[in-house]
């Protein structure tokens, strides 16, 4: 169930060191950071919104933006990027119509590079929501998706 960002504000202390968890929150319970749950957070613990923003872009684990329903990382760490995940992740850019950092128009997709999901062996690898999926060449993109659809 989703939380209101009242609720969620209110469960955490107005302290400054609460500032990440804070985020942390809205993030799980909305998906991203939406300007507006930034304003609110600024005026519950009185910090300037430019502090949050500071706090909030030094982290890579935070999102200005909504995802997808499936999200899809696609590792360019050392062995994926060897095994070819810069052609994977254009070839995924071409297929959706959208580039690394976006979601499709109907939010169905997004799509991130990510520097490791930690699968070498299985290099180049994705992940969708959180599925991994393997050994992914440019032959079997469509394919991927056409699966990833009946799902």
């Amino acid at each position: 169930m989703e939380k209101s960002l009242d609720e969620m504000l209110s469960s955490h202390k107005c302290e400054r060191s609460e500032l990440i968890s804070i985020l942390q929150d809205i993030q799980q319970n909305f998906g991203y950071l939406s300007e507006d749950s930034i304003l609110e957070v600024s005026r519950y613990m009185g910090v300037p919104e430019s502090e949050i923003y500071g706090v909030a872009t030094f982290y890579s684990q935070f999102r200005f933006t909504p995802i997808g329903k499936k999200h899809i990382m696609v590792c360019t760490g050392t062995a994926c990027h060897v095994q070819g995940a810069p052609q994977i992740l254009e070839g995924i850019e071409r297929h959706l119509d959208i580039k690394e950092g976006e979601v499709t128009l109907d939010l169905e997709y997004s799509l991130e590079s990510v520097g490791c999901l930690g699968c070498c062996a299985l290099a180049p690898c994705a992940m969708v929501n959180d599925e991994i999926e393997s050994n992914i060449s440019l032959k079997n993109i469509k394919r991927l998706f056409k699966r990833k659809k009946k799902s």
